[in-house]
């Protein structure tokens, strides 16, 4: 198959500095299947997806795109794409069964091997520790609500890296906190799929004490190594502009801001949670469950910022049909459209916002640096006549948010890195398997994999910018 590809119109070489990151990124469940081989036991992502309604087509991560068994073949897909770091996640109840006690061994061997087949093909390891895969008997004690399930995480954390601390640099304590609390506990949305508003404020907090706790565990452990390592948290964030400029619009915005973006913030960089946002959870009956010394915890000097970002919002303080309150009585805060084109998700595509987002950070949270640790969007494409993926939508959709990366480091924004999301087609969380966020297919029936114009676009784009660097 030719595998040359010409960039989408008006594209060129991107200007980014020297030692900039590039790379895919994937989630252990949605990938690796084998949910109950070698000693593997069950997350709350097991149980939601084998709970009939809760994922579309009753779909679940049993098999997946089987990574497990075709690690080998993936890692070097990563490496015929030329990228330098490959973001995955570590599968908790695979390599601590239950979230507690020793580690399995023949857990902890599929990930050492992983970190030796990447380092042998030059591709640096960037380990996310918890990508929503709560050990399912932890989730019975009480879960994330329940503030023990922080000091089991950093337990699992410092169990994990006295393995694999010697040979990877990079380490993410959470992925998307925000998804944890709020889509698992407050919205219903995602495993565990309850809907108890405060059990996800509680949650917020409890995922936060775990971060810091196993961020100082790490860095403790990290003083007997002989070389650097790096330590950080991602987030998924956006921009909440208000859909007018009347006050009940701006407020909305704010509150969406808050709830969204700078609850996680401000408590990680400023050693506490914003004044307004805790006076709107108060309002709402909920409480952040602070103790004596938990923000010194949570606000422990990290090393890098991830974050994840796939839209921005417009925010209304009307509902569909022009109430200020739900049924519930809340407060409306609603994301209304621009009418501007969407991913096969339904988000729409505003990559000025990235840039708006990477620049504010930069600004109100500096002196840490940032990687894109997962950006990319969902298409309905399919094979040609010839295999094939003419991915047209994708290809443009990374080639405009690159740019607007661009964009923000020339405003002064610190980016390091931009990991695409996803390597592969995979298990979608509550989407199933039909959105395919992947730049390389996946033939769910064969586990064939295939490059698609995107991956091939991508490939290329970063080699340009490599010569460019050579001269």
């Amino acid at each position: 198959m030719d595998t040359t590809l010409t960039q989408p119109t008006g594209g060129s070489t991107l200007t980014l500095p020297a030692g900039f990151r590039w790379g895919v990124a994937t989630a252990a469940y949605q990938i690796e299947g084998a949910v109950a081989e070698d000693g593997r036991t069950k997350s709350i992502w097991d149980t939601y997806s084998h709970t009939p309604g809760r994922v579309d087509g009753d779909d679940n991560g049993d098999v997946a795109c089987d990574h497990y068994h075709r690690m080998p073949q993936d890692v070097a897909l990563i490496r015929s794409l030329g990228l330098d770091t490959y973001r995955f996640s570590i599968s908790w109840p695979r390599v601590q069964p239950g979230g507690s006690g020793a580690l399995n061994p023949k857990g902890i061997d599929f990930y050492q091997r992983l970190v030796d087949e990447l380092l042998a093909a030059e591709i640096d390891p960037w380990i996310t520790l918890y990508h929503w895969d709560l050990p399912q008997e932890l989730e019975d004690a009480g879960g994330w609500p329940n503030r023990d399930t922080a000091y089991r995480f950093a337990d699992y954390a410092a169990l994990v890296f006295d393995k694999l601390g010697d040979r990877v640099d990079n380490w993410t304590t959470l992925n998307e906190p925000w998804c944890s609390a709020m889509l698992g506990y407050a919205y219903g949305r995602q495993a565990p799929g309850y809907e108890d508003f405060p059990a996800g404020i509680r949650a917020v907090h409890h995922l936060l004490l775990g971060h810091g706790l196993a961020t100082q565990r790490m860095r403790e452990a990290a003083t007997a190594l002989d070389h650097p390592i790096k330590l950080g948290i991602t987030l998924n964030l956006g921009t909440a502009h208000p859909a007018t400029d009347t006050p009940e619009d701006r407020d909305a915005a704010r509150r969406a801001d808050g709830l969204n973006s700078r609850l996680y913030l401000d408590p990680l960089f400023r050693g506490s949670y914003p004044a307004d946002v805790i006076e709107d959870l108060t309002a709402r009956g909920a409480e952040l469950p602070v103790q004596e010394g938990d923000l010194e915890v949570i606000s422990t000097p990290i090393d890098v910022l991830g974050v994840n970002y796939y839209t921005g919002w417009l925010i209304s303080h009307l509902d569909e049909d022009g109430n200020t309150h739900d049924a519930d009585g809340v407060i409306v805060t609603r994301d209304v459209p621009r009418g501007r084109p969407v991913t096969a998700m339904g988000w729409e595509i505003v990559p000025e916002c990235f840039t708006e987002l990477l620049v504010r950070l930069s600004q109100d949270y500096p002196g840490v640096p940032i990687v894109i640790t997962e950006n990319g969007a969902a298409f309905e494409d399919s094979p040609a006549a010839d295999g094939s993926i003419h991915d047209v939508e994708r290809t443009a959709y990374i080639a405009e948010h690159l740019n607007a990366v661009q964009e923000a480091v020339a405003q002064g924004a610190d980016v390091r890195g931009y990991f695409c999301w996803s390597l592969m087609d995979n298990f979608e969380w509550s989407y199933g398997y039909e959105k395919r966020f992947g730049i390389v297919r996946v033939d769910y029936q064969t586990q064939e994999r295939t490059l698609k114009d995107s991956a091939i676009w991508y490939r290329d784009q970063v080699q340009a910018w490599r010569d460019s660097l050579a001269g």
